[in-house]
Order: C-alpha cells, then structure tokens, then sequence
C-alpha cells in the first residue's frame, strides 16, 4: 500500500495550517492542540522543516513557525522527501536497483511510468493547493498530467521481453 507516514501527514498539516496565517507564527503546541497531534512527534517534524528550509523559526514569546517561501513555492514533494526521504515505489527505483527478477520483469517499465506520475503530481502540488478551503478547490490550477494517471494504471499489462 501506498501511503505516506505520520511524519509527513503531520508535516503537511502543519505547514497548512501555516499556509492559512501567512504573516503569523504559531507554536508546536498550537498546531498540536488545534489538529490533536502529538507534541513530541510533531515537534521532530517541525525541526526537520526548519533544517531543510521550508520552515523559519522565530524565537520569543509570541514566537513559532512561519514558512520559509510562499505556499505556492513549496511542493508536497519536497515537503515529504524532506521527512520521509526519497519517494520509493518499489526497489526497482532505488539506488541499487535490481533484485533476482531483473532478467525477467515484465512490470518495471509500467511501473516506472506510474513512480514518475506518482512524483509529478506531488511535485506539483503544492502547500498554497492545500490551503484551500474545501467548498473551492484549485484543481484548474494544476496542469495536466502528460498522461493521466488512470490511463497510465491502465496501461499496466504486461510487456513482452
């Protein structure tokens, strides 16, 4: 299954819940409290984000958490490699890459295609697409996949070696 981690499902909560007070902080125990969150989890999440830049850290008595850029700057998928690592589909797309069914596989290229699509579009979702309020979703503001994702899924028949 397919899915991402607390970690990162946190991280993007945070980060719109940022997104929705752009000129404001908000502290930790803020964020936990309004999304009932684990502090000390949440707490992790944040400092990763700060060390990788998406997030700044105010110090202070009313400080917290801004986001470093814009919403519209920040890509799911930078917000998820950032705390997950890279996103794997499978071992075939790992650094290592090959297993005992190399030879033989007939799902590498199709799935290549779907880890790529998968990529594309949390590459182009970003935190400001998040931000918006449910009754208006910004799904016109995304492009087009180059090929729709259905379509691709679809395409999963097996291939001839």
């Amino acid at each position: 299954m397919l899915k991402l981690t607390k970690k990162a499902d946190y991280g993007l909560i945070a980060l719109r819940h940022l997104a929705s007070i752009p000129t404001a902080t908000a502290s930790t125990k803020e964020i936990a409290d309004t999304y009932h969150l684990p502090v000390p989890l949440l707490a992790k999440v944040l400092q990763r984000l700060t060390q990788t830049k998406i997030l700044i850290s105010v110090a202070g008595t009313n400080g917290g958490y801004r986001l470093a850029r814009d919403a519209s700057k920040i890509s799911a998928l930078e917000v998820v490699r950032a705390i997950d690592g890279p996103v794997i589909l499978t071992h075939c797309f790992t650094d290592h890459g090959s297993c005992d069914q190399s030879d033989n596989c007939t799902v590498r290229e199709p799935l290549r295609r779907v880890h790529e699509a998968i990529l594309d579009v949390l590459n182009r979702f970003t935190i400001d697409d998040l931000a918006e309020p449910v009754a208006q979703p910004r799904a016109s503001k995304l492009t087009p996949l180059p090929t729709p994702l259905h379509q691709v899924i679809n395409s999963l028949q097996p291939v001839s070696n």
